[in-house]
């Protein structure tokens, strides 16, 4: 399973899990749910989700790091300002909010079941493996930082 470390970036994850739930949606004609104002619910928590991801890109960014989660090891600056004070993986958890988003949007109970599914995956593929790289690269620090942040939340 070490195979799929890193492998895939999480931009084209998050598009693959989402074509999955309009998938599944489609193939399964049953199980669709009504929530008054959902496509305004859809939107807006799609929206946060894209806002909150963009603002973990953005700082990166400033802090001259990679943004690419493939090459941990690229790894300049840890960072913990901004909204790294309130998760330590901004950007997947826009991802997850997004496909909320989405999920809503499509309103199928079956597609929505695909999200447990995308955390799954992220923490074993993909946070798992980043966090042993930080954990080599910045020691003290990031244990300190892992203690006082969540992972998602």
């Amino acid at each position: 399973m070490k195979t799929l470390e890193l492998k895939i970036p999480p931009l084209a994850l998050m598009i693959l899990f989402g074509t999955g739930m309009w998938a599944v949606s489609r193939l399964l004609p049953v199980g669709y749910f009504v929530i008054p104002g959902r496509m305004a619910l859809s939107g807006t928590t799609f929206l946060v989700g894209a806002v909150v991801a963009l603002l973990g890109v953005m700082a990166f960014r400033a802090a001259g790091t990679t943004v690419d989660p493939r090459t941990p090891e690229q790894s300049r600056n840890l960072v913990v300002r901004g909204v790294y004070r309130y998760t330590r993986n901004p950007m997947y958890l826009g991802f997850l909010l997004m496909l909320v988003g989405w999920g809503l949007f499509l309103g199928s109970v079956f597609a929505a079941l695909l999200l447990p599914l995308f955390v799954l995956y992220m923490n074993r593929f993909q946070i798992k493996p980043e966090e042993r790289h930080m954990q080599a690269l910045f020691g003290g620090a990031y244990s300190r930082y892992t203690s006082e942040v969540g992972r998602w939340l």
